[in-house]
């Protein structure tokens, strides 16, 4: 049986104070660089709260003395969450309210927030978002991709070998794609990007958002490779990759098939054909190694 979650509701307006409710996680958000993005709620819910767990304490204590709160701050980051995690969640159940913030933006986005929620959610307790700024929703919404379906996929793994493999298994995703990367790897992950989806893919190189000197770069995976190898850039990066383009017409195509038709007689197996062509074309690997597996029945039955 499903158990909604309930909250009362009530007609509010940003000079009413947050009612805080004990025993409650509020996930806060909060400024991803431009420090007017404080919202009154989250302030209030600050200054309200008997607790405060921060990813970077030292970060999070200029954002509250900004602020005038005098919260408590803790610690709660990747290195000490499952410790964490179950002293936050016996203070809530105590009744404490608790906030959780991150460096920046959302918690529980690419953060040790996520774990937090899983434990105070499974232990029946209830958690609030008090919504703030996301930088992957900031780039998307300003890349000129299509936003009406996307997929958020986070940081990529650092080694290059599983990030092939993971933007390989990417290659013919119809919907946005959106991902967060650091400063130092964005040439190698753009290049791999290129190889994986084709270097004519549109996309978006989105940095300091934000801040002033917030830059939206666009064009090609293959023009955006080229850029970032000519000059290194600073900040933290969110990657926007339009979708695999509609395969109508490219799978009709005689070429096509007889692409995969050489592929097959060389000896290639079905399913490192199908992976080969589909990142070329950026169609769909299940209808290409569809058509590769009908082609060596095919061929088989002669």
């Amino acid at each position: 049986m499903v158990e909604p979650s309930h909250r009362d509701k009530q007609q509010e307006s940003v000079t009413v104070p947050e009612s805080i409710q004990p025993g409650t996680l509020y996930l806060v958000g909060t400024p991803i660089g431009n420090m007017g993005d404080m919202s009154p709620r989250a302030v209030a819910v600050l200054q309200g709260v008997a607790l405060i767990a921060a990813e970077d304490t030292r970060h999070t204590r200029r954002l509250l003395e900004a602020h005038a709160i005098g919260s408590p701050l803790v610690s709660h980051h990747a290195h000490n969450e499952r410790a964490s995690s179950a002293g936050l969640v016996e203070r809530l159940r105590a009744g404490d309210a608790i906030a959780l913030v991150t460096d920046a933006g959302m918690p529980g986005i690419s953060d040790p927030g996520e774990a937090l929620v899983r434990e105070a959610v499974a232990a029946g307790l209830p958690v609030v978002a008090v919504p703030g700024p996301t930088a992957f929703v900031t780039a998307l919404v300003a890349s000129g991709l299509p936003t009406d379906r996307f997929t958020f996929e986070g940081f990529l793994p650092r080694e290059a070998r599983p990030r092939r493999k993971r933007l390989q298994a990417l290659a013919s995703e119809p919907r946005t794609m959106v991902f967060y990367e650091a400063p130092h790897r964005i040439v190698g992950t753009l290049a791999d990007m290129g190889a994986a989806f084709g270097v004519g893919r549109p996309a978006c190189v989105a940095r300091e958002l934000t801040k002033r000197f917030e830059e939206h770069l666009r064009g090609s995976l293959g023009e955006l490779s080229a850029h970032f190898e000519a000059q290194a850039p600073r900040g933290e990066l969110v990657i926007v990759v339009g979708g695999a383009p509609e395969p109508e017409g490219q799978l009709d195509d005689e070429a096509w098939r007889d692409d995969l038709a050489q592929e097959l007689a060389a000896g290639t197996r079905p399913s490192e054909a199908a992976r080969a062509i589909a990142a070329r074309l950026g169609v769909p690997r299940s209808r290409v190694y569809e058509e590769a597996m009908r082609l060596k029945a095919s061929a088989a039955g002669t």
